[in-house]
């Protein structure tokens, strides 16, 4: 039998549990030029707060009664596709299921002996790419530069601080408890951290974990730290806007500080952006990233459940910022 967790319900502000569904139906079958996936971990990722508005402003409102999207990392069980055989290990967009049917479209080989499959969701999946590309790319971040990143524990934010400092830069984040603070310092490398949670003056603990002001920002949670920073960064700073966590669960926007005036007054390039801008660039970025795990460049902590029935649970966790590191579902066993 498959299972799936669909959208029972509209979230108007945090979503609760009882907005999503288990549904229990036939394990589907694979069709000619195509296969099936067995789930193994299933990534929960911020974005998917977006998909569940009723106006997401990027795509389509998810229908009511549509199974949750979401990457995977699965195996294929069965295959009448030229291009996979039973036994691989993929990763893709097949939603909160055990069970998939896809033509393999988006979908790309996973090779075990390279790190943990798991990483394919997190390090060298679409979190790191995301850090790569923003810190890279977006924010072209130099040598020798201040760079700050909100949300530094989290999956992207702790990969693109680690990028930071590979790139021979002066790193400090923002992170939600003093233990997030310390695996920031001690085990990412960060040059300094503060608890957003503990210090109501944000501006002041900028001072004091940046204190030659900020070049590069990488944003991953917009609201007052956002207007703080964007009020300490130097001349001709960057800012790659990569999430806004703080604003996603508000039943109305928040009202900030107008503070586009400092764009003019110190030159700021602010710009935000999606992976599928650089789907060209893919390939590149990931053997970049693969070479600098091999070389023991990066560290990187994972949060699971168990059990695709724990998704919906573990995915409000991870939206009010429960876990560490990238935030996995795990649904079956290789």
């Amino acid at each position: 039998m498959n299972h799936q967790v669909t959208l029972a319900h509209r979230p108007v502000a945090l979503p609760m549990e009882s907005d999503f569904a288990l549904v229990e139906s036939p394990a589907p079958e694979a069709g000619e030029g195509q296969f099936l996936v067995r789930t193994l971990y299933l990534s929960l990722d911020p974005y998917m707060r977006g998909w569940i508005r009723e106006n997401p402003g990027y795509t389509a409102p998810m229908p009511l009664g549509a199974v949750m999207p979401g990457g995977v990392v699965g195996v294929v069980e069965d295959s009448r596709h030229p291009g996979f055989q039973p036994g691989d290990i993929v990763e893709g967009m097949l939603g909160w299921r055990r069970y998939g049917v896809t033509d393999g479209a988006g979908f790309r080989k996973v090779d075990p002996s390279l790190a943990p499959i798991s990483t394919a969701l997190g390090l060298l999946g679409m979190p790191g790419l995301t850090a790569y590309f923003g810190a890279t790319a977006i924010a072209q971040t130099k040598p020798g530069e201040q760079v700050f990143v909100s949300g530094a524990a989290g999956a992207v934010g702790s990969v693109a601080g680690q990028i930071g400092k590979i790139l021979g830069c002066y790193v400090a984040g923002s992170a939600g408890s003093d233990d997030k603070v310390r695996h920031v310092l001690e085990d990412l490398g960060f040059d300094a951290a503060f608890n957003y949670r503990g210090r109501e003056d944000y501006p002041a603990a900028l001072r004091e974990v940046c204190p030659k002001g900020i070049d590069v920002y990488f944003d991953n949670v917009d609201g007052l730290m956002t207007d703080a920073a964007v009020a300490h960064m130097n001349l001709r700073g960057r800012i790659a806007v990569c999430g806004q966590i703080s604003q996603y669960n508000l039943k109305e926007p928040e009202l900030g500080p107008r503070w586009l005036f400092q764009t003019i007054v110190k030159r700021l390039r602010i710009e935000g952006f999606l992976i599928p801008d650089f789907a060209p660039r893919i390939p590149e970025a990931l053997a970049q990233m693969a070479a600098w795990y091999k070389e023991g460049r990066f560290q990187y902590r994972e949060t699971i459940a168990d059990g695709l029935e724990n998704a919906p649970a573990a995915f409000i966790g991870m939206l009010t910022g429960r876990n560490t590191g990238k935030q996995l579902v795990k649904v079956t066993e290789l």
